[in-house]
C-alpha cells in the first residue's frame, strides 16, 4: 500500500467509489510525476485492492463461508489504466448473498467503474468453467481479496486441479478459440495498428502459455516471453494513459507519444520492438501447443496411455538424417549435425515441403551443434537452400522458426538489419523480413516462367535486404547481394546478375507506372540500364510480380501487370534489334467521339471497361484547362486515375484516362458527360465541390510529409518529365493539372502511382519552343507544390 498511501495521504480519504475514481484519476493525471508502466500498474492494483478490501467488509463479506476474489488483470496484478475489475463473490450457499452482492456492485456501477462480476459457489464456478473456456482460464488467476481465505483457496485449488485433469480434452477448443481470435484481430507483428490484447502474439496468447504451464504440459515462460509480456503491458499501459480511455489497438497517430513514454525514438522503433515481442510469443505458443498435444494421452486408453510401454510415434524418413516423428520434423537417431553442413537446410526443406513444424528439440540441437557454413558454401548446402526457397508457402513458417532460434541469422548475418523492421508506407502490410520471405514464396510459383529460377528465388529473398539504413536501399542492397552471392559460392556472372536484380528491382514497376511505355526514350533507357541483358529483364519481370504480391492486397493489379508486360515486350524487341512499334492510335470509337464533338461543339464521354480498370475517353473542343476539368470530374465520382494521355483530332482535345473505382462501380457515362460539359463552360464549381467532398471524407491529410518536385530531362522524347511526390488527397490531379495549365505548358501525358497515403504523379511537359528554362521551371515548381497542399 505504500504507493497508494503516498497518493491518497490516508486510507480514510478513499471511502466511496467516487473517491476511488478520483484517486485513480490523480494517478493518471498528465501533470503529476509520471510513474513508469510497471509502477503505475502496481499503484493501480494497490489502490483498487485497498478500496475493495475495505468496501467488501462494510458490505458484509466477513466471517466464514464467503470471500471476494479477483481474477483477470487484477488477479494477476497486471491492472492497466481504465480496465474493468474482474471480481467473483464466492460463498458456501449463504442465504443473504444477493444482498451482499448488491452492496458490493452498485457503488462501483454508480461511479462508472467497469465491472465484470459473478456470484457463485465453488461448485457452480467449476461447472461453469467446465463448459466455458474463458471462465476456466480466468479461474487460474484467482487471488483472495477479502472474507474467508479458505473459500478462496478452495476455489483456486479446485479450479487448478480441474484444469490439470481436463486440459488434455480441451486443447482443440483452445486452438480453435485462438484461431478465431487471430482471424478477427490479425497478427501484432504485421499490423500497422495492432491489437495488443487479442492479436496474435498478444497478451491473450500469453495467458494461454500460463494455462499450459499450470497444467504442467509445458515449462514455465522463458525469459524472452516474460520480456515480451512486460513490453506488451507497458505499451498497453501507455496507450491507455495517452488515450485516457480503455483502448487496446495501437493507432498510428498514438505511436510516437507512446514510444516517447517508453524511451524509444519513434513509432517505427516501437513497432519493431512490438514485432519482435509478438513473434517471440507466437513461436512460444506454437511450440507449447505442439508439446501439449504430444504430452496428451490418446482418448480411451485410460491408464495404459501413461504406461511406459506405450509405443512411441512412428519415425518416417524424409531425407538423409531427417525423419517425421509423429507430427514434427526431427533428426534421425544417427544424424550428426556437427559433421553435416547441409543437415540444417535439409531439415528446413523437409519441414517446408511436408508442411510439418520442426521439433523444438531438433532446433535446439541444431543451434548448439550445426557448423558454420564457410565461404564458399558447399554445393550440397547451396542446393538445399535453393530447394528450401522453392518450397512455396511452406517456407514462411520454417524461416520463422529458424529465425526465432538464431539459425536463420547464422545463414544470413545481413538479416539482422531487416528483422522486425516496420514498413515506412501503408502499402506494405508486412515487416521487411516477412515481406522478403513472402516474396520468395510467390517467386517459387513463378519459377517455371524464367530460365534461371535459382536466381529468381535468391533475388526475391534479398531484394530489400538494404532497407533499414539511411541511404538508397537498392544500392546498399546491391552491395549486400554481392556479398551474399560470393558467400554462397555462385559463379561470378551469377553474382553480377543477382546484384543487378537487387539494384534494379524497382525499375520495371516504376517505369511502367510513371512513364510512357510507348515512348522510344523510355524503352531504350530501360534497355541501356540493364545492359541489353534479356535474362536480367526476364528475372526482373517475375520479381516485380512476386514483390507486388508480397506487398499487400491490391498492389498487383491486372492494369499494373499489363503495363509492365507491355514495357517488357518492347524492351525485348529493342534488345533483339527490331524496330519498336508505333504508339497505339485512337480506336474507331474514340475517333467517332472526336468527330461528334467537332461537329456539335459539345463535350462527350466514352467509357470502355477493361480487366481490372476502365478507359474513360473525355473529348471537348480544344481550349486551355480541359485536362484539369476532366480530372476534377473523375475525382468527383470517386474514380482513381492511373494514366492520362492527351491527344488531339480536328480541333478536339481527347483525354484518355485509365481509371478504377475507389469503391462501388463505374458511374454512368451520361453523368460524366453532363458534369464535363458544365465544368468546361464554368457552370460547375469544381473547386468547391471537391473541397466539400474532401471535408466529407475527413478533410486533407493531417501533418502530411513535405511534397517534392523532381525534373528528368532525358526520359521523354522532345519533352521533360516532372515528378511530384506528395500526400494523396481528393482531386490532387485536378489541382496540379490546373497549376500546370496556368503556366502555359503542353501536358502530353500523366501517370499516377499511389503508394498507400502518398502518390508519385508524373507529367510529360513541353512548350512551343521545345524547352523549359530555369525561370519557368521555378514558377511551375512553386505552383505545383502549392496545388499539392
Amino acid at each position: 500500500m505504500d504507493s497508494v498511501s503516498a497518493e491518497a495521504n490516508s486510507g480514510s480519504e478513499i471511502v466511496t467509489a467516487d473517491d476511488l475514481v478520483k484517486a485513480r484519476d490523480r494517478l493518471l493525471a498528465p501533470g503529476r510525476k509520471r510513474l513508469t508502466g510497471e509502477l503505475l500498474r502496481e499503484a493501480l492494483v494497490d489502490l483498487h485492492e485497498f478500496w475493495l478490501t475495505a468496501h467488501a467488509t462494510s458490505a458484509g463479506v466477513a466471517g466464514p463461508g464467503m470471500a471476494l476474489v479477483a481474477v483477470g488483470g487484477l488477479g494477476r496484478r497486471e491492472l492497466v489504466p481504465y480496465s474493468d475489475l474482474d471480481l467473483v463473490l464466492v460463498h458456501n450457499g449463504h442465504k443473504g448473498i444477493d444482498a451482499v452482492a448488491d452492496k458490493l456492485w452498485y457503488p462501483l456501477w454508480n461511479s462508472g467503474v467497469g465491472l465484470d462480476h459473478s456470484v457463485r459457489t465453488v461448485g457452480e464456478g467449476l461447472r461453469v468453467a467446465a463448459g466455458d473456456l474463458r471462465t476456466a482460464l480466468g479461474l487460474l488467476d484467482v487471488r483472495h481479496l477479502a472474507g474467508d481465505p479458505e473459500v478462496s483457496q478452495r476455489l483456486a485449488e479446485s479450479a487448478r486441479q480441474a484444469w490439470r485433469s481436463n486440459v488434455r480434452t480441451r486443447l482443440d477448443e483452445m486452438a480453435e478459440s485462438a484461431q478465431r481470435r487471430w482471424a478477427r484481430s490479425g497478427e501484432i507483428a504485421h499490423r500497422v495498428e495492432p491489437d495488443l490484447k487479442h492479436g496474435r502474439g498478444g497478451l491473450r496468447d500469453i495467458t494461454l502459455l500460463d494455462a499450459l504451464s499450470v497444467a504442467q504440459l509445458t515449462d514455465r515462460a522463458s525469459v524472452e516471453v516474460n520480456d515480451a509480456r512486460r513490453l506488451l503491458l507497458d505499451v498497453r499501459t501507455e496507450l491507455r494513459r495517452v488515450a485516457r480511455k480503455p483502448r487496446d489497438v495501437l493507432r498510428a497517430q498514438d505511436g510516437d507519444e507512446v514510444a516517447s513514454a517508453l524511451g524509444l525514438t519513434d513509432r517505427f522503433a516501437l513497432a519493431r520492438a512490438l514485432s519482435s515481442a509478438a513473434r517471440t510469443v507466437v513461436y512460444a505458443v506454437d511450440v507449447s501447443m505442439r508439446t501439449a498435444r504430444a504430452a496428451a494421452p490418446k482418448r480411451g486408453l485410460g491408464a495404459f496411455a501413461r504406461s511406459p510401454l506405450r509405443r512411441s510415434p512412428a519415425r518416417r524418413p524424409l531425407d538423409e538424417g531427417v525423419v517425421l516423428h509423429g507430427a514434427e520434423v526431427a533428426l534421425a537417431r544417427d544424424a550428426m549435425p556437427n559433421r553435416d553442413p547441409a543437415l540444417l537446410l535439409r531439415v528446413a526443406t523437409a519441414a517446408a515441403r511436408s508442411k510439418h513444424p520442426i521439433a523444438a528439440g531438433t532446433l535446439s540441437r541444431l543451434a548448439d551443434s550445426a557448423p558454420e557454413l564457410r565461404q564458399p558454401w558447399p554445393r550440397e548446402a547451396r542446393e538445399e537452400l535453393l530447394a528450401l526457397l522453392g518450397s512455396g508457402a511452406g517456407l514462411i513458417d520454417v524461416v520463422e522458426a529458424l529465425d526465432r532460434t538464431g539459425l536463420w541469422g547464422r545463414l544470413f548475418p545481413e538479416w539482422g538489419a531487416v528483422r522486425d523492421l516496420p514498413p515506412r508506407d501503408a502499402a506494405h502490410m508486412w515487416t521487411v523480413d516477412r515481406h522478403l520471405v513472402q516474396a520468395t514464396a510467390h517467386a517459387a510459383r513463378l519459377a517455371t516462367t524464367v530460365s534461371r529460377p535459382d536466381l529468381l528465388l535468391l533475388g526475391a529473398l534479398v531484394h530489400d535486404i538494404g532497407k533499414g539504413r539511411q541511404t538508397d536501399h537498392s544500392e546498399v542492397g546491391a552491395a549486400l547481394a554481392t556479398q551474399i552471392g560470393e558467400r554462397l559460392g555462385l559463379w561470378p556472372q551469377d553474382v553480377e546478375t543477382l546484384t543487378a536484380m537487387v539494384r534494379h528491382h524497382l525499375l520495371l514497376p516504376h517505369t511502367a507506372t510513371r512513364r510512357d511505355v510507348e515512348d522510344d526514350a523510355t524503352v531504350h533507357r530501360v534497355v541501356d540500364t540493364l545492359g541489353g541483358d534479356p535474362v536480367l529483364l526476364e528475372l526482373l519481370h517475375a520479381l516485380a510480380e512476386a514483390d507486388s504480391l508480397a506487398t499487400g492486397p491490391g498492389v498487383w493489379t491486372d492494369w499494373k501487370a499489363s503495363l509492365i508486360a507491355d514495357l517488357v515486350r518492347r524492351c525485348r524487341t529493342a534488345m533483339a534489334g527490331d524496330p519498336l512499334p508505333d504508339p497505339e492510335p485512337l480506336d474507331q470509337a474514340q475517333l467517332e467521339l472526336a468527330e461528334k464533338v467537332a461537329s456539335t461543339g459539345k463535350p462527350d464521354v466514352l467509357i470502355t471497361p477493361t480487366d481490372g480498370a476502365a478507359l474513360v475517353t473525355m473529348a471537348a473542343p480544344d481550349r486551355p484547362g480541359v485536362l484539369s476539368r476532366a480530372a476534377g470530374v473523375l475525382a468527383l465520382n470517386s474514380l482513381e486515375v492511373h494514366t492520362a494521355t492527351l491527344r488531339g483530332h480536328e480541333g478536339v482535345v481527347i483525354d484518355v484516362f485509365t481509371v478504377s473505382p475507389r469503391f462501388g462501380s463505374l458511374p454512368d457515362a451520361s453523368l460524366l458527360r453532363e458534369q464535363l460539359s458544365r465544368a468546361v463552360d464554368g457552370s460547375l464549381a469544381l473547386a468547391d465541390k471537391l473541397a466539400a467532398k474532401e471535408r466529407d471524407y475527413g478533410g486533407p491529410p493531417q501533418d502530411p510529409p513535405p511534397a517534392k518536385v523532381l525534373w528528368f530531362d532525358d526520359e521523354a522524347t522532345g519533352a521533360v518529365v516532372l515528378e511530384l511526390r506528395a500526400a494523396d488527397r481528393i482531386g490532387l490531379l485536378h489541382h496540379v493539372a490546373d497549376a500546370l495549365e496556368q503556366c502555359g505548358v503542353d501536358i502530353r501525358w500523366a501517370r499516377v502511382a499511389t503508394l498507400g497515403g502518398t502518390v508519385v504523379d508524373s507529367f510529360s511537359l513541353a512548350t512551343e519552343d521545345g524547352g523549359l528554362d530555369s525561370t519557368l521551371r521555378k514558377k511551375i515548381e512553386r505552383l505545383v507544390l502549392a496545388a499539392s497542399r
